[in-house]
């Protein structure tokens, strides 16, 4: 369950206009809510590390090491690693799109008279949705349940007959790539999979140049540098696994001009926070500071910055 994007941006709106303080521009508002996001994000990794080293109570939802792991395990993905000219060489799952800017993908269309339920997709879509990207689909603006809809490669199929003139929107997010985890090997036929060792540079000499602790497919090892994997032995060039952390989407406050010219929030094109519901009150405070900043308002940048200060304060007692 995510938090919601219209939620935030009218909860700093009205902060930040109780007392006059400024107005903060949608735009504005997805810059340093992805910042946000971000900042909350990576602080997981570094408070898991310190928690896990203080006796930890066994009370239900008070176990601040599975209460943080629950935190990242929306960002935790299992994907395929390929290899590059059929070699001992492997590209990470998750990186290679976002390098060459495949980061998203938006794609609508109008249900025609026949009303079909299976749909093909085109453009950066298919390469997205190969990657196992993040997948949203909205009917009429609103957004469909993942049992509502299945995608195999580029064929979108709805459960349901949609109307005829019906609109879908499909948003497509590659995943990208932010930590390694579990490497395993895992060739067809085999009933477990081998977890790969991992190696520095300066070892894999020394490894290598002795029969006693030369790699093979029951004890392969596996060399991490620029991005890419390099496995031994090098007969291995196929069926390698990876666990890995993705980085969260940034979110989108997307708006319609109204009558007016005011904004009015289009959830269809929008994104919310991906971050756990329990981060909301952090997360507000985190934009609120910057807002500060945006407003020019050394007030609110104070009060913000304070409570801040105080929450990771608490969560590290």
């Amino acid at each position: 369950m995510a938090i919601n994007v219209n939620t935030v941006y009218q909860t700093v709106l009205l902060i930040l206009n109780k007392e006059q303080r400024g107005y903060m521009t949608p735009v504005e508002f997805n810059k340093t809510g992805a910042q946000a996001q971000l900042e909350i994000f990576e602080t997981y990794f570094d408070s898991l590390n310190q928690q896990i080293r203080v006796p930890q109570t066994d009370a239900d939802y008070a176990n601040r090491v599975v209460n943080l792991d629950e935190k990242i395990s929306i960002f935790k993905k299992f994907g395929d690693a390929s290899s590059i000219a059929a070699s001992n060489v492997f590209g990470l799952p998750g990186y290679i799109d976002y390098t060459f800017g495949l980061n998203s993908a938006i794609q609508s269309f109008t249900v025609p008279g026949s009303t079909p339920t299976t749909y093909t997709l085109t453009g950066n879509a298919l390469t997205l949705s190969n990657n196992n990207g993040i997948v949203e689909v909205f009917l009429n603006g609103v957004e469909l349940s993942p049992n509502a809809f299945s995608l195999n490669g580029a064929t979108l199929t709805l459960t349901n007959t949609p109307t005829a003139n019906d609109i879908v929107l499909v948003n497509l997010y590659a995943n990208q790539f932010y930590k390694l985890g579990q490497v395993l090997y895992n060739p067809s036929g085999v009933v477990v999979a081998e977890e790969l060792q991992r190696v520095l540079r300066e070892e894999l000499y020394h490894l290598l140049s002795s029969d006693l602790t030369a790699p093979n497919t029951n004890n392969p090892i596996y060399l991490y540098e620029n991005h890419q994997l390099t496995i031994y032995p090098t007969t291995i060039t196929s069926d390698i696994e990876v666990a890995y952390i993705r980085k969260p989407v940034p979110p989108t406050w997307n708006f319609e001009l109204g009558l007016n010219n005011q904004y009015i929030f289009n959830p269809s094109t929008s994104f919310n926070f991906e971050l756990n519901p329990t981060e909301q009150t952090e997360l507000i405070l985190k934009i609120l500071l910057y807002a500060g900043v945006v407003v020019k308002s050394p007030e609110i940048v104070q009060v913000a910055s304070q409570q801040v200060q105080q929450e990771n304060i608490n969560q590290q007692r």
